[in-house]
């Protein structure tokens, strides 16, 4: 892949404060591109500025609308590629599609490998993205993938603002499926783990059946990848305090989708602060009091510009 004579990076319409975030962060502007749709919504997009030889990172998370978002995607790849740039990143900070990863029972279909074929096919010569639902859905792609790992950013924030050297947290994870991403964040730092086991009946709905470990008298950080519908979350979180006998309850998760009545649940619910990254912007109106946001920006900059240098991220996982 031939390395780009300078930076481009250039925005679809899912998250632009984040867009502009990670430029500020690089002491760089956005490039200038006009991604509109046509009268009977067909996704039309516009270069304004010369790409040819660049190194061109596209920022588009795949979040609601995801088709929109998607299509955007992959149509600014396409002109990117027309246009003779050097080589074009994805930089897809949240990754839709991501739940259907394996076959779970007969003629399902495995959506995450559509999705990657379809950025391959149209020009995409590496994605980075973060915390990525499968850790096998790297494979899925036959171009580099960079997976970062939102845990450094919540690991910073519990040591600073809320544990303060107290030693009854621990670390639960709220499904079976959640145990490594939970397990590696709890050895981060240096707290005890415990996993809640549940049986999900049907897509968004789940029944919470025991805990694993002891929480009782502690203070717990539910730490998972996506809330969605905050139904399984604040079940777990109830199913803490009532069977577990937790003393409080924090939440975070890398992606807050926050679809149908999430926000409030969450507002109902016995969780006293959850925190989410700006993978994925929130478009409502203002979040209730209990959720709050810490930025991706610096991180996404520094892989960034360490991939335009050539010069390794793997110190952005540890």
């Amino acid at each position: 892949m031939p390395h780009g004579k300078d930076i481009k990076i250039i925005s679809g319409n899912s998250n632009i404060p984040l867009a502009e975030s990670v430029c500020r962060n690089l002491g760089m502007r956005l490039s200038n591109a006009d991604v509109t749709t046509f009268s009977d919504g067909e996704i039309s997009v516009s270069l304004f500025e010369s790409v040819r030889g660049s190194d061109v990172f596209i920022i588009q998370s795949t979040c609601h609308p995801v088709n929109d978002n998607l299509m955007e995607m992959l149509i600014l790849v396409d002109a990117c590629r027309r246009a003779s740039s050097g080589r074009i990143t994805v930089v897809m900070p949240y990754f839709g599609y991501a739940r259907q990863d394996r076959k779970a029972k007969s003629r399902d279909p495995i959506s995450a490998k559509l999705v990657a074929n379809l950025i391959t096919s149209a020009g995409a010569q590496r994605v980075l993205t973060m915390d990525l639902h499968a850790a096998q859905i790297q494979g899925f792609f036959d171009i580099p993938v960079d997976n970062l790992v939102g845990s450094l950013l919540f690991a910073e924030y519990y040591q600073k603002n809320v544990i303060n050297g107290d030693d009854d947290f621990m670390v639960v994870s709220p499904d079976v499926g959640s145990v490594g991403r939970a397990r590696a964040f709890a050895l981060r730092m240096g707290l005890n783990l415990a996993i809640i086991d549940k049986r999900r009946e049907r897509a968004n709905h789940s029944e919470v059946m025991n805990i694993i470990g002891s929480v009782e008298g502690k203070r717990i950080i539910l730490y998972d990848d996506v809330v969605d519908t905050a139904g399984s979350l604040c079940e777990a979180a109830r199913a803490l305090e009532v069977k577990g006998g937790a003393k409080e309850i924090f939440a975070c998760a890398s992606h807050g989708v926050l679809s149908g009545h999430a926000v409030e649940l969450i507002e109902n619910s016995n969780i006293k602060e959850i925190v989410f990254t700006d993978t994925i912007p929130y478009k409502g109106e203002r979040p209730c009091d209990k959720i709050k946001y810490l930025t991706a920006a610096p991180l996404f900059a520094e892989a960034i510009e360490r991939i335009f240098e050539e010069v390794s991220i793997s110190t952005l996982f540890r």
